[in-house]
């Protein structure tokens, strides 16, 4: 379905998706975030079909997705119907929280009601849920009217789609995929995780773009960093994106301090012929930072935390197609509002190289 597709097309294709669905098929569908493929979250032979498609270890919880009811002459939408089904209790933090930022980029994990399938919870006895804001992703889960599991539609541990192009390249001539066109995500990195399966506090186990200060300035509720204010015996549940490999390109990555370039060189020295170098737009290029046994190729990129984030995996994707011997980022800024970038650079460096599927499997 491309964006410029007539609504009566769209929805004969959303129908289509919404058949394969309830047929216990995949679709690959847009969210605001990053693509997601999608199984019906109450059918466990569909779930497991999205572990086989990605290689993905059976015990890696997957995010279930609802759909925001559609608004009719309504101040706030009533989403304990919703959520009620999937989890164990909804307190009122959790709903202060819900309807601040749902439907949105932000995923809330909490003990999970009896009925949750094993498959999406990998064994735990917690669920992480989302209402995700693209209108695609809405259209089909509103028609499907049930809940749909998607981790990003990319094989395990490698970059996530941020189109549908994208996507087909992942599962060329793997897969009998149905994939929804919504053009390019928006925020291009995952969505924020918070805990709030212990009851007493909100734990941030993932940063994405919904940072805890601003959770805090809508909702006063304080978000904890993961290992902070900790009590005896407490352990935080396994979400998606959490493995120190995630999100990673073949060629080598690496990250660079201000000016320091050629430290960044100097770990590899046999293999750096050919170097992308990325730059922010608003400083000046690197060429006084010569060195004579590479072939430099600067790339500039947006020194805005949400322009980066949205295009971060459009430019590892095609860095990582264009046959360098090695990327190398700058390292984002302090500040909370760089933390999600932060975070998948980081895994994506640790996990990036020809042998990264090895670290992935660790």
């Amino acid at each position: 379905m491309s964006s410029n597709s007539t609504p009566l097309q769209a929805s004969a294709v959303i129908n289509e998706a919404v058949k394969t669905l309830r047929a216990g098929g995949l679709v690959a569908f847009p969210t605001e975030t990053v693509y997601g493929l999608g199984a019906d979250a109450r059918n466990p032979e569909a779930i497991r079909k999205i572990f086989t498609a990605k290689g993905r270890p059976s015990n890696h919880p997957v995010i279930v997705h609802l759909a925001a009811p559609e608004k009719f002459d309504v101040a706030q939408i009533d989403w304990a119907p919703l959520v009620s089904p999937w989890v164990r209790d909804l307190s009122d933090e959790a709903l202060k929280i819900i309807n601040a930022f749902w439907p949105g980029p932000l995923t809330l994990v909490f003990k999970r009601d009896k009925s949750v399938l094993d498959e999406i919870t990998g064994g735990q006895d917690t669920v992480a849920i989302r209402a995700p804001a693209h209108p695609v992703a809405q259209e089909l889960l509103r028609k499907f009217k049930g809940a749909v599991v998607a981790p990003s539609a990319n094989r395990f541990g490698k970059v996530s789609p941020t189109s549908a192009a994208d996507v087909r390249s992942e599962f060329e001539g793997m897969l009998d995929l149905m994939i929804l066109d919504g053009g390019d995500c928006e925020v291009g990195i995952e969505s924020t995780i918070i805990d709030l399966s212990s009851g007493d506090r909100a734990v941030l186990l993932r940063p994405g773009a919904i940072t805890p200060s601003e959770i805090f300035a809508k909702t006063g509720i304080k978000v904890y960093q993961a290992g902070e204010d900790i009590k005896e015996g407490d352990i935080s549940p396994r979400v998606s994106g959490s493995l120190q490999a995630h999100y990673a390109p073949t060629t080598p990555l690496r990250l660079y301090a201000p000016g320091r370039v050629l430290d960044a060189l100097s770990e590899f020295p046999d293999i750096k012929s050919r170097v992308a170098v990325a730059v922010w737009d608003s400083e000046s290029s690197l060429n006084e930072d010569g060195h004579p046994s590479a072939y430099f190729e600067e790339v500039p990129i947006p020194s805005d935390s949400a322009a980066f984030a949205s295009r971060l995996y459009r430019f590892l994707r095609d860095l990582d197609q264009q046959d360098w011997d090695l990327i190398l980022f700058p390292e984002p800024p302090a500040g909370e509002e760089w933390d999600g970038v932060r975070d998948r650079l980081q895994r994506a460096c640790f996990g990036s190289g020809p042998s990264s599927s090895s670290h992935t499997s660790n």
